[in-house]
């Protein structure tokens, strides 16, 4: 199981997760340049009275279950097909979580913020290359096996 390159790739995309679950997306600016709010995937913390709100609840969810999903389709190494399955729907629910962040932010910038994300933001874009490269390495033994059982 953790001799073929594509449970690694799965690993450390599953470990990327974790981690972006846990830091901050970015932070919100007002118009003169002064810092209004950080952006978590549960919450967004208002830096001058500290409240949070839970507005973003939606980037944690997608994030949480394509963590979990890449965590489990580890573990389904004997049944190459559905964890084929298994990574391509965590590549789309990874581009989802960008969409709704996308949407997140185009609608602060209508209310006259903006937006500097952090390094962390890039993270699920990071994990959308990895599961697409361990989609290959489990569609490449796949291949293997096939042929080998044509030859018998």
């Amino acid at each position: 199981m953790i001799q073929r390159i594509q449970t690694l790739y799965l690993l450390i995309s599953t470990i990327l997760g974790v981690v972006c679950l846990s830091l901050p997306l970015g932070q919100f600016f007002t118009a003169q340049n002064e810092r209004y709010a950080e952006l978590y995937n549960l919450w967004i913390s208002i830096c001058a009275s500290g409240d949070h709100q839970f507005t973003p609840w939606a980037l944690f969810a997608l994030l949480l279950v394509v963590t979990a999903l890449t965590l489990l389709s580890i573990f389904l190494f004997r049944t190459r097909a559905f964890q084929m399955r298994t990574v391509v729907l965590c590549m789309v629910l990874l581009v989802g979580y960008y969409a709704w962040l996308g949407f997140l932010v185009f609608m602060a910038h209508r209310s006259g913020f903006s937006f500097r994300p952090s390094i962390t933001a890039a993270l699920p874009l990071v994990c959308i290359i990895l599961d697409y490269l361990a989609f290959r390495g489990i569609l490449k033994d796949e291949l293997l096996v096939r042929s080998l059982d044509r030859l018998r």
